[in-house]
């Protein structure tokens, strides 16, 4: 009992100087809600800050590792626990500070390369993504190989020192903005479809690699069609063994759907300010009792999806895999954000419908784009077949 009563004496004492600390460092621009897209720091080679706050609050946060607070010491992370980490977002929930740095590396390669790279690639890409100096995107779907994704084309030959690499990917989320890419490719071109993969890393700067923009009908898009002709990739970059990326692949997917679902609590002004600000209500009471209760069930449910996010969160760092539990989150996730889309658009009423170009201030296009998060990260339909085959355990047709 001794003990834990230590534990939880350390813990409070962890809490009141991370506290401090924040109420110290956090500049006050970096405690508003998020309103358009430069207010999310994504860094990288050619990011451009928005203004010295934004530039402050990263360096700051970075210096102790709190980009990535449960990344080990020695890769440039924070080192904390899990419930020093669950101390520090909640710190920083309570003085609504913005997350310091955005990044697939974060989100997405980095627990990869924890459990998969060597120790090379560790201290190589690591640190940097931590300080937000390259900003990775991500290589995997292709034109022919959507949510069958391990029929994929593209192909890396081995030249000796060097992989020579064909083909295109599509979908590829800031391609034309990344400055490395890690990429499944196909390095055996006789075995089964899933047989024949493997996971590389490239730097995009790299000669014979080309990125095309997709336009979406809400007239903004972070995709780009990336193609690859002749690219020299060093065999230093195969992260794993040869022919064995599928493994990493399914791997990295789950921490994909996990932020892809993540969007349903981003911190945003509620649907109830909105209301307030858009209707002018005098009484502060949305006149509208179905419109008020959607907007009520709606906030219920995405206080919900936080606390369960944070839960899974909390199982995968004490070392759980979230496997297709992730399907759910996704699933879940995106449906939440397009149904806040659509309160948005009823709350504004025929406002709502203007379109005059400002992209991420609109609530048009806005909406619009949120119709492809059911698509991106595999689609809502996708997941349902993964959840009843994987966690359900329905029978098969």
């Amino acid at each position: 009992m001794s003990a834990q009563l230590k534990s939880v004496d350390q813990l409070e004492a962890f809490r009141r100087e991370t506290r401090a600390w924040l109420e110290a460092n956090c500049p006050a621009e970096m405690r508003l809600p998020i309103a358009e897209e430069g207010d999310v720091c994504w860094g990288g080679r050619r990011w451009k800050f928005k203004n010295d706050a934004q530039r402050v609050w990263l360096e700051r946060m970075a210096e102790r590792g709190w980009t990535v607070p449960e990344w080990p010491k020695e890769y440039g992370g924070g080192g904390l626990t899990k419930e020093e980490a669950r101390v520090l977002r909640e710190e920083m929930g309570r003085l609504t500070c913005r997350l310091p740095l955005t990044s697939f590396g974060i989100s997405m390669l980095g627990p990869a390369l924890l459990k998969y790279g060597n120790e090379q690639q560790k201290r190589e890409h690591l640190p940097k993504i931590v300080r937000g100096e390259i900003r990775w995107c991500q290589g995997y779907s292709e034109p022919g190989a959507g949510s069958d994704l391990a029929s994929l084309k593209t192909r890396a030959e081995d030249k000796g020192a060097h992989f020579l690499v064909n083909g295109s990917k599509i979908w590829t989320s800031y391609g034309d903005k990344a400055d490395w890419i890690f990429c499944l490719v196909r390095t055996d071109f006789a075995a089964k479809k899933q047989e024949g993969i493997s996971f590389v890393l490239f730097d995009m700067q790299s000669p014979g690699i080309s990125t095309r923009p997709i336009r979406l009908i809400s007239g903004y898009s972070p995709f780009t069609q990336t193609f690859f002709d002749n690219v020299q990739v060093p065999k230093e970059n195969l992260v794993g063994e040869l022919n064995k990326g599928w493994t990493i692949a399914k791997y990295l997917l789950t921490h994909e759907r996990n932020m892809i679902g993540g969007i349903g609590t981003q911190r945003q002004t509620p649907l109830s300010q909105l209301a307030i600000k858009s209707i002018g209500l005098a009484s502060g009471r949305l006149a509208e009792g179905t419109l008020r209760a959607d907007i009520a069930r709606f906030e219920m449910d995405a206080l919900a999806f936080a606390l369960t996010m944070g839960r899974v969160m909390d199982e995968a760092k004490a070392g759980n895999e979230t496997g297709a539990f992730s399907s759910m989150l996704k699933y879940f996730g995106t449906e939440l954000n397009k149904r806040r889309a659509e309160l948005a658009m009823s709350i504004a009423g025929s406002e709502g419908l203007k379109f005059d170009g400002q992209v991420q201030s609109d609530l048009a296009p806005v909406w619009l784009r949120t119709k492809a998060n059911s698509i991106e990260g595999g689609t809502s339909e996708v997941q349902l077949n993964i959840i009843a085959k994987n966690v359900l355990r329905l029978p098969g047709a």
